[in-house]
């Protein structure tokens, strides 16, 4: 059997369990978010951003992706927040079986959103259903602004990009413009947020476009 054949019965066996995820969170009435980007983009600050607006509106959950290690679980933790973490072992990338296990921990009746924060990786998690509603991604200046020509299919999956630490902006060699023009090349309806969780510019934004998101999910307008 060839790699590629390999490759392709990988992918349709994880997108039978996502669809059957997916089911599970229509009939909640949960909004899902997997949220991506590489290491050290800005992940779990933009979460616990993102809880501290959103919490008291909305019951949000977690479930954090990781090789290794529950620190980006207690972070989100010690703000009230259920968080549940998933560590890979060594895979680059959360699938659908990796979802539905961590799901055992969750009264999905009892939440509105559940963000899942997938490892940090600029290729794999693109190519990996969950079950989700929609994929954002997070992608921080000084990673440059040649990453949409690199890591295309990021980009073309996700529903948002938030583009994270633009107060390092006067210290490295990055255009936002040169980003947001690549990544609407890709992906023309793709909705961007400049962003940054250190002094919270463009947080309300981001929030505002999620709650609404959620709000519309609840409400079955979103399939």
């Amino acid at each position: 059997m060839s790699t590629v054949r390999v490759i392709t019965n990988i992918l349709e066996a994880n997108d039978r369990i996502a669809r059957q995820n997916a089911d599970m969170f229509a009939k909640a009435g949960v909004y899902v978010v997997n949220l991506m980007s590489s290491p050290g983009a800005g992940k779990t600050s933009l979460l616990e951003r993102t809880v501290d607006a959103l919490q008291g509106r909305y019951r949000l959950g977690v479930i954090e992706g990781d090789i290794q290690s529950s620190v980006d679980a207690e972070r989100i933790g010690r703000r009230g927040v259920q968080a549940v973490q998933v560590n890979t072992g060594g895979a680059c990338h959360l699938d659908g079986n990796l979802i539905r296990d961590a799901l055992e921990e969750f009264s999905l009746p009892d939440l509105d959103c559940l963000v899942v924060e997938n490892v940090g990786n600029l290729v794999c998690p693109a190519e990996f259903k969950l079950g989700e509603d929609v994929k954002v991604m997070i992608l921080s200046v000084p990673e440059g602004d040649d990453k949409p020509l690199k890591y295309p299919l990021m980009f073309q999956e996700s529903a948002a990009l938030i583009i994270n630490k633009v107060d390092l902006l006067p210290y490295v060699s990055c255009s936002v413009e040169r980003i947001e023009d690549r990544a609407r090349a890709l992906n023309p309806k793709i909705e961007i947020f400049r962003v940054s969780c250190t002094t919270g510019e463009g947080i309300d934004a981001w929030t505002g476009w999620l709650a609404d998101q959620i709000a519309r999910k609840r409400a079955g307008v979103l399939p």
